[in-house]
């Protein structure tokens, strides 16, 4: 139950968050008390001046219509979420830890993979056991395969597989045609052949031959985010078309096969993962859309060279190609994510927690350097939370730094046990939660926020326009009344 100062924080934010309607509300009373004292002769009095006054009327009616032509001109279009969808792997590419554990003994046994000491093998089982994954994420095919395969056909089969499946599905359930489609952005970190991952669809869906393309690469996990922000800003140019925005991550070209504690991270966390998305900024599509963008934040610290090296792909000392994450990881992305919070919170916090936090700095800055940092309650900003289910210990410090609740983060949790870290996609297959769950509903405000290589961490603002159902083939619907589930860790060991 709230405490009463916690009730008397929300009402005055409420308070705070209507001001102009309260103020707005007397003066219509102001204006309505003195509109029923004219009398007869007042009006007339009134008519004859606008007679008199005919031509500066029509300049001030004409320079105010021409006023409003050049905003509606000018001002930014609203960019909807039509719908969206995310590839659920066919049941026989599920795999337990046991499973995993099992067919990378016999890799090993096989020769493929020369783990040089059984020290590093449970060194795997352990993370894999306090992961937060649990027994049903998907690996692929080729990786379950004895010899292994990672060919460049497998990988791209794999791909192929992810993001027909999810565009496939997205067309059906919106009914749109992809003849409509106008802007096409693919993101995909470690794996870009050629042709690339946008020509496949266009390969595939036969999209139109002046579709603007575009397909990212080596932009890590939050290159969804990225990938949203710039279908938004191609839509700013674009008038009344469709934006076709695809992410994923490779598994099967993406095993590391070596030695090194730092790379053998990743094997225990990536999983099999993709998503689509619509985005229209024809207004029309209002009525349909889910969501209405609000902000897309971006923060690159590259340019610090701890923050450049803190996860990169790169070969061990055999030569083994992996993504190596340092021991700057922690303290990088922290810092990182304060920047992009201190660059959304004005976007989106009410008045009350911008005054909290200014009177806060004011005090460090200038009385006690000592005192801490005021941590917003972002929880007056949004109702809903997708944070990048990069792995628990991520979460948990999302969940702790950001003050936020068990319920909060359950999305992000139940996310990473069901399909484990899907990269870019993972803030999608949360949202998809959350809309099977039944919990959203109209004027809901949604921030997605992911962090990745570069060192990189963004953020999207979105707002519900309806009571959003879950889309068909949402892929929570065969497992959503086992979740959520208990996750129990052990960490003496």
């Amino acid at each position: 139950m709230d405490s009463p100062m916690k009730k008397v924080k929300i009402f005055t934010n409420y308070l705070m968050a209507h001001r102009f309607k309260l103020c707005f509300l007397p003066l219509m009373g102001s204006i309505a008390m003195e509109a029923s004292r004219l009398s007869t002769q007042d009006l007339q009095n009134f008519y004859l001046y606008l007679q008199n006054n005919l031509t500066s009327l029509t300049m001030f009616f004409l320079y105010l219509a021409l006023g409003s032509a050049l905003y509606l001109m000018t001002r930014p279009k609203p960019v909807y979420l039509v719908d969206f969808s995310c590839y659920l792997p066919p049941s026989h590419l599920k795999a337990s830890i046991q499973k995993i554990m099992d067919h990378v003994r016999r890799v090993r046994e096989a020769g493929a993979w020369k783990l040089e000491s059984d020290y590093l093998m449970d060194f795997c089982e352990k993370i894999l056991e306090r992961s937060g994954l649990g027994q049903e994420t998907y690996i692929p095919e080729g990786l379950q395969s004895l010899p292994l395969q990672q060919t460049l056909a497998v990988s791209r089969k794999e791909t192929e597989e992810v993001i027909i499946g999810a565009v496939d599905n997205l067309f059906r359930n919106t009914g749109i045609s992809p003849s409509d489609i106008g802007i096409l952005v693919v993101n995909s970190s470690t794996f870009n052949p050629t042709p690339s991952l946008s020509t496949i669809l266009v390969n595939k869906f036969k999209l139109r031959d002046d579709i603007k393309s575009l397909n990212l690469g080596g932009m890590g996990c939050s290159a969804g985010v990225i990938a949203i922000d710039a279908a938004k800003s191609l839509l700013q140019v674009h008038r009344n078309t469709y934006a076709l925005v695809v992410s994923t991550e490779n598994i099967t070209q993406n095993l590391y096969l070596g030695n090194n504690k730092s790379m053998l991270v990743t094997n225990c966390l990536f999983r099999i993962g993709g998503a689509a998305i619509l985005l229209s900024n024809r207004s029309i599509d209002r009525k349909r859309a889910k969501y209405e963008l609000v902000h897309t934040v971006r923060v690159h610290t590259g340019a610090d060279d701890r923050s450049y090296e803190c996860a990169t792909q790169e070969e061990d000392e055999d030569g083994v190609v992996g993504v190596s994450l340092s021991k700057n990881l922690p303290m990088v992305a922290a810092r990182t994510l304060k920047i992009n919070i201190a660059t959304l919170g004005p976007l989106v916090l009410p008045i009350s927690e911008k005054f909290h936090f200014f009177v806060r700095f004011v005090k460090k800055k200038f009385i006690n350097p000592k005192l801490k940092h005021y941590i917003p309650d972002f929880k007056l900003a949004f109702e809903h939370f997708c944070i990048h289910a990069g792995g628990r210990a991520l979460i948990d410090e999302m969940e702790k730094n950001l003050h936020l609740t068990p319920l909060d983060v359950e999305a992000s949790r139940m996310t990473l046990h069901r399909f484990g870290n899907t990269s870019s996609s993972s803030i999608w297959y949360e949202l998809a939660y959350t809309e099977a769950k039944g919990r959203m509903k109209k004027g809901d405000r949604i921030w997605q926020i992911a962090l990745g290589s570069g060192f990189k961490c963004n953020s999207s603002v979105w707002v519900a326009l309806r009571n959003v159902k879950p889309s068909a083939n949402n892929p929570w619907e065969h497992c959503l009344h086992k979740y959520p589930v208990e996750i129990d860790i052990d960490l003496t060991e």
